[in-house]
């Protein structure tokens, strides 16, 4: 369980990362981090540092499959912990 929390801690954290990278490419026309590996990582465990960086960067905010994606799979990973048993 320990490495659990350990993987969890350590997506959140990349993925929070990588939103606010992305963003800071954005502002300075720089090569961009994929919308399909900020999915992947939200995807991966990391949807709370996802959420969290979209919000406290304030990137992607506006793109619908973001806005509603990123939270629906965060609802989803809750669920599917839930469901086996983690808490």
């Amino acid at each position: 369980m320990e490495y659990f929390f350990g993987y969890i801690i350590f997506i959140n954290v990349i993925a929070f990362a990588a939103f606010g990278i992305d963003k800071w490419k954005a502002v300075h026309h720089k090569y961009r981090i994929s919308e399909a590996t900020l999915f992947l990582l939200t995807a991966a465990g990391g949807s709370v540092g996802a959420l969290a960086g979209m919000y406290m960067f304030h990137h992607k905010t506006r793109v619908w499959y973001f806005k509603i994606g990123v939270p629906l799979i965060l609802i989803l990973q809750v669920a599917a912990v839930w469901y086996l048993g983690g808490f």
